[in-house]
């Protein structure tokens, strides 16, 4: 039970908790009122415990199968036989098993599987359980809804069963998956085989907000149900946390997690475990690269892929169809198609979330008649859930990227799969198309293409894949082009945004696909798509201007005409007549699907229009030069304007070395004129500069002979008084050293009368007594 969002304790005998919608923790209260354990009977179930461990123990050991052998081509175990020990030291053989439990499970997971009504197991089950109970290193592959979750989680739990595993001892397990979704569902199937169990597992996720509670709970948890990214920032953030004790790596859809988008944090997170541990590796399309297999620390895994020999990749009873419809009818043909199928379960793929978000946005505003839903990665983790649960409980009809195409078994069986997209490759088509047909249901899917993507066809039936072609009747189709562009005038600041970028980014996802043999943006209708999602104008397709350059017209073929390249006098390429063909579950005819007929007008017409050149767009990069241009003609005038022919002045060599003479002549003329007009204007500035220097001393030395007049007048002054005038000393004049006479500064000071030896020591004497007198006066 759990006792926080993301946390639980697997005995339920032991803890209730409820958990409120608001996932806010409520406090534990015991499931029933029971008498207290003695300690006898806990010695008793601990000695019964360790007796069965020691029981499984010798049951492994004793019957495990051969390494490289496939269980299933052993004969199937009798169900009336006996199981486990059948003598001292013999025990029954469990490798060929059908049932759960025949197997050497404990008795507290055998339970668990009993109420929970799993009973007999599944082909991938028979095969790798008996390899994955022996400790061994498991890649297995199967159809989807075969049962894979199971085949990782008994032997996950059984592991740290016979280790005696407890919460004290840290992180024993951890479950890697690539979808938040896909992690939910394991962690449900977890709880249901390990509710009697003493373990702590955890649900770590993207899209909570409680990544500090988890920081605070995570090193008590013995199994860990994650996504990549919130297991590795828990390893970079959360203190203390060690997995070096791990026991079991489990990769869930393994071949998604390997890929190029987990492929640095898968790597950090790979670095950070041990590598003495049990690795399992699960999915529908398995990888056997050695250097993926390197990358996990595998050793001498057991390749088991139990559909390999299966005379088709997809399950039995999905019945699969295909229908070649020109890109700008894709909107047309799925309008049409939910509105004849309103009382069905339909999952419908897109390549990209822009165009999820506009489908379900503009068919929600028109009202098909039936409840629609969408799910792409960017949803808040609530709302995906919401969306999930919400789509298993009725019909209605789901728009999903990718996200859903992996691992999500639905509770209720899905009806339909419409692939509106074509897939990125087989394997993507695979895991799409399970998501219906899962166990013994039955179900149903069809996949749109452009003529283009035509060659998908003989991939997927390569791949042992069962597809029938068809064709749509036209006839029967309801436009909605009309009712889209309407709804873009009605919403402008909504959907129109919305159409533009769900336009630019399937363009671009096409262009981003490696096989370029099947996806070639060149070759789609763009101008006709945009008009079909109700745009008024084709937008601008920024990426794409490198590939439109290069596509010059030169490169025509010559048998077709000018005129084919105005856009008025484009060619139509011929349509054939299309018949109704019964695929109805009532046995009724589905009016929209019909049977193909080969058409080799079609195939001319369509190799004409290849040679069509596509619409120029408008570029705001530059524009690389283009060397193979031809050259200009270069002009020549002479001095009266008059026209020369190209090679005149080279006709001529003698003529030419003269000009050149002349034209250095002149240059030196021209410098050594230079240079004597600054010698000049350098005299002419020094002249300035020595005028402007007397100039200033003049006006100094009136300055200083005021200043002395002055002086003279305050001597009288005080020769009035009585005091002689020579009882006073006489101020020194300053002495100018930029001065360019020495004999002014003489006749200056003959002018002062200033005399050194005119002054004696008894005048300099009175005179300091006077000034003292008058002080204290």
């Amino acid at each position: 039970m759990k006792v926080w969002p993301f946390f639980f304790n697997i005995n339920s005998e032991l803890f209730s908790l409820v958990q409120t919608e608001d996932n806010s923790e409520v406090e534990t209260q015991p499931a029933t009122m029971r008498k207290p354990i003695s300690k006898t009977s806990r010695k008793q179930k601990e000695l019964s415990e360790l007796q069965e461990i020691e029981l499984l123990k010798s049951w492994i050991e004793s019957q495990q199968p051969e390494c490289g052998s496939n269980p299933m081509s052993l004969p199937p175990l009798p169900s009336d036989g006996p199981v486990g020990r059948v003598g001292p030291t013999i025990f029954s053989r469990y490798a060929g098993a059908t049932r759960f439990d025949q197997l050497p499970i404990s008795k507290k997971t055998k339970d668990a599987l009993r109420q929970s009504k799993y009973i007999d197991m599944t082909d991938i089950q028979k095969a790798s359980l008996p390899h994955a109970l022996c400790g061994r290193d498991i890649l297995g592959a199967a159809k989807t809804g075969s049962g894979k979750t199971l085949a990782f989680v008994i032997p996950l739990v059984e592991k740290l069963y016979r280790e005696r595993w407890c919460p004290q001892d840290g992180v024993g397990s951890i479950i890697l998956s690539p979808t938040r979704e896909i992690a939910s569902q394991t962690f449900d199937v977890l709880k249901a085989v390990g509710k009697h169990h003493n373990f702590s597992a955890g649900l770590l996720i993207g899209g909570r907000r409680d990544v500090e509670a988890e920081k605070e709970r995570v090193n008590e948890l013995n199994i860990l149900v994650c996504t990549p990214g919130r297991l590795l920032q828990h390893m970079d953030e959360t203190p203390n946390f060690d997995c070096s004790q791990l026991q079991v790596l489990v990769l869930d859809e393994a071949d998604r997690c390997l890929d190029s988008g987990f492929e640095a944090t898968l790597n950090a997170i790979i670095s950070q475990l041990p590598n003495r541990r049990q690795t399992f590796l699960f999915s529908a399309t398995q990888t056997k690269s050695v250097q993926h297999l390197a990358r996990l620390s595998l050793k001498d895994p057991e390749y088991l892929s139990v559909h390999e020999k299966s005379v088709t990749a997809t399950p039995k009873n999905l019945q699969q169809m295909a229908i070649i419809v020109p890109l700008d009818q894709k909107l047309d043909l799925l309008w049409s198609f939910v509105k004849t199928h309103l009382n069905s379960r339909i999952l419908v793929f897109l390549s990209t979330r822009k165009q999820v978000k506009f489908v379900f946005e503009a068919f929600k505003k028109l009202r098909p008649g039936t409840p629609l839903k969408c799910l792409h990665g960017k949803m808040k983790q609530e709302g995906r859930m919401g969306t999930y649960s919400q789509f298993t409980e009725k019909h209605s009809v789901l728009f999903s990227t990718d996200v859903a195409s992996r691992g999500l078994d639905f509770n209720k069986a899905v009806d339909w799969v419409v692939q509106v997209d074509c897939p990125e490759d087989v394997a993507s088509y695979i895991h799409r198309v399970g998501r219906t047909a899962r166990y013994d249901s039955s179900g149903r899917s069809v996949l749109f293409l452009t003529p283009s993507e035509e060659k998908m066809l003989d991939k997927l039936q390569a791949a042992k894949i069962p597809i029938k072609k068809l064709k749509h009747n036209e006839g029967r189709m309801q436009p909605v082009s009309g009712l889209l562009a309407a709804l873009l005038v009605k919403y402008p600041d909504t959907l129109q945004g919305l159409a533009k970028r769900a336009f630019i980014t399937y363009l671009k996802s096409v262009h981003n696909q490696k096989d370029k043999e099947i996806f070639d943006v060149m070759k789609l209708p763009i101008d006709e798509f945009s008009a079909s999602i109700g745009l008024p104008m084709t937008p601008k397709i920024r990426f794409l201007n490198t590939k439109i350059k290069s596509k010059k017209v030169s490169n025509l073929s010559p048998i077709v005409e000018p005129e084919i390249l105005d856009k008025e006098n484009e060619l139509e390429l011929p349509k054939e007549e299309l018949d109704i063909g019964d695929f109805k579950e009532e046995g009724e005819k589905d009016a929209l699907l019909t049977n193909d007929r080969e058409n080799e007008a079609e195939e001319e017409g369509r190799k004409i229009g290849d040679l069509i050149p596509e619409t120029q767009f408008s570029k705001k990069k530059k524009l690389k030069i283009n060397i193979n241009r031809p050259v200009g003609t270069r002009v020549v005038f002479d001095e009266e304007g008059n026209t020369l022919p190209p090679l005149a002045k080279l006709a001529d060599t003698k003529n030419v070395s003269g000009l050149l003479d002349q034209i250095e002549d002149k240059k030196t003329e021209y410098y050594k004129k230079l240079r004597e007009d600054l010698k000049k204007v350098d005299k002419e500035d020094k002249d300035l500069d020595r005028q402007r220097r007397r100039e200033k001393r003049m006006k100094d030395k009136m300055k200083q002979k005021r200043g002395n007049i002055e002086e003279e007048e305050d001597d009288d002054l005080s020769d009035s008084e009585g005091e002689p005038s020579e009882d006073r000393p006489h101020k020194r004049s300053k002495i100018y050293f930029d001065s360019d006479d020495e004999g002014e500064r003489e006749e200056s000071k003959d002018k002062l009368g200033f005399k050194p030896d005119s002054v004696s020591l008894a005048e300099q004497e009175a005179l300091a007594l006077k000034l003292l007198s008058s002080m204290h006066s």
